[in-house]
């Protein structure tokens, strides 16, 4: 066991000018009994809205907020890690700034980490989100934690606290695309997950939309798990087997009746065809999808660009380099 001195907290925000103000009343009241010393920084993912002002006027009167700003929007896990770029704390927590994750919860958070755990995360216990996304992202987590072997509840839950170690492990790693809880899995098993209160979404509407959850399906499955390639494997043996015996089954039924009545099975052969065209294409794709991640890596871009920083960390720090 070790305490836990100093936190630093990584807040993405995309949009949240309405939700901004709140959230920051509410760090300051719920982490006030923490005997650690604490840190927001809160990184702008190319918000087209006040947010970016917002977060630089609370980062001048209050010298425990950091703002960075980012290019433009990179996706939430891209702006984490450039939070964790800037982190230097015994431990780091990770929530969202729409005040679905409460911020009482990370002193919970912090005292699991303070009895050895590396890791840990947070699952919605009482989740208020709309039927669709709780049953959407119910039957994700068990598939993810199948495919990956990493065996989370809630993958989508952002409340999750972390040790500096594993912080440092995760930014050397260079990966372009990747999805941190299970990227932090690699580096440790000392993870544990807590229940956390779950709240409505103060202001604004979830950028999550289906076409995203799948898409972080996909990027979870390729960069994390061969099993799409083996389930693939199995699945041609199958239907290579599958199609020998429905050619041996034709042919004992075209000796036993006929030539006429081989002719009438024309169609069967078409939906045998289209099947084996489609098992073609969903192959194709996830090949495909594979192929994506290594070109992206291969490329080697930057996984963000950082446009503007204000705080009183980065002041210093520009100092120390003069």
């Amino acid at each position: 066991m070790s305490e836990i001195r100093s936190v630093d907290l990584v807040i993405p925000v995309y949009n949240e000018e309405a939700n901004l103000p709140k959230l920051l009343d509410r760090l300051k009241a719920d982490l006030e009994p923490l005997t650690a010393t604490w840190r927001a920084i809160f990184v702008d993912d190319g918000s087209r809205d006040r947010s970016w002002q917002l977060i630089s006027e609370a980062a001048k009167a209050d010298h425990r907020i950091v703002g960075i700003r980012l290019g433009r929007n990179y996706g939430q896990h891209a702006a984490i890690f450039a939070g964790f770029a800037r982190c230097d704390a015994d431990a780091v927590v990770t929530l969202d700034a729409d005040l679905q994750n409460p911020p009482a919860e990370i002193p919970r958070l912090l005292g699991s980490l303070a009895e050895g755990y590396d890791v840990v995360g947070g699952w919605r216990q009482q989740r208020q989100d709309r039927a669709f996304r709780r049953y959407a992202s119910f039957w994700m987590n068990r598939l993810i934690s199948r495919a990956t072997g990493v065996p989370l509840r809630d993958y989508g839950c952002m409340l999750r606290a972390y040790r500096m170690d594993v912080v440092r492990m995760m930014r050397e790693s260079g990966e372009v695309a990747s999805y941190i809880p299970a990227l932090a899995h690699c580096f440790t098993d000392r993870m544990t997950e807590i229940p956390v209160a779950h709240a409505e979404r103060a202001e604004g509407e979830s950028r999550y939309s289906f076409r995203k959850l799948i898409g972080l399906l996909l990027d979870l499955l390729t960069g994390f798990s061969m099993f799409p390639l083996r389930a693939l494997s199995t699945f041609g043996v199958m239907m290579a087997l599958g199609g020998l015996g429905f050619a041996a089954l034709l042919l004992l039924l075209r000796f036993a009746f006929g030539a006429e009545w081989a002719a009438e099975g024309v169609f069967s052969l078409f939906a045998v065809l289209f099947v084996f065209v489609g098992a073609q294409f969903l192959a194709f794709g996830l090949l495909g999808e594979y192929i994506g991640r290594i070109y992206d890596e291969v490329r080697r871009r930057p996984q963000y660009v950082v446009r503007a920083e204000v705080g009183d960390r980065v002041e210093e720090g520009l100092r120390r380099a003069l």
